[in-house]
């Protein structure tokens, strides 16, 4: 990947935490809050599945391109207003600590009834 100005990192993302709780039956919930406001870019890459039984909600792959940050890791996740991006890997693509890209994975979250 070649460095890209700082112009074309325009869309405002947060970082988001991940928090484990205690759910009383002896296992985990997990939430999230808020971090970190980070500025980067959002490339569509295509869809991890196909459509099933007529529905198109599948979830989207993307690449984010961002600014070096470290310890940025997939139990994170990344938000954009009110999307949010699962990151299932990030890496400095040349080791030179300018830039940091991640491939995510867009959350579709289930309807209430």
């Amino acid at each position: 990947m070649t460095h890209r100005p700082l112009g074309a990192r325009r869309r405002r993302l947060v970082l988001e935490l991940p928090v484990d709780e205690p759910d009383g039956f002896g296992g985990r919930l997990r939430r999230y809050v808020a971090g970190p406001v980070l500025w980067g870019s959002l490339e569509a890459l295509g869809s991890t599945a196909a459509p099933r039984g007529g529905r198109d909600d599948r979830p989207g792959l993307y690449r984010v391109g961002l600014r070096y940050r470290p310890g940025v890791t997939p139990a994170m996740r990344l938000a954009d207003g009110t999307r949010r991006f699962a990151i299932r890997a990030a890496g400095d693509p040349d080791g030179r600590r300018r830039d940091l890209v991640c491939e995510v994975e867009e959350v579709i979250e289930e309807a209430s009834p």
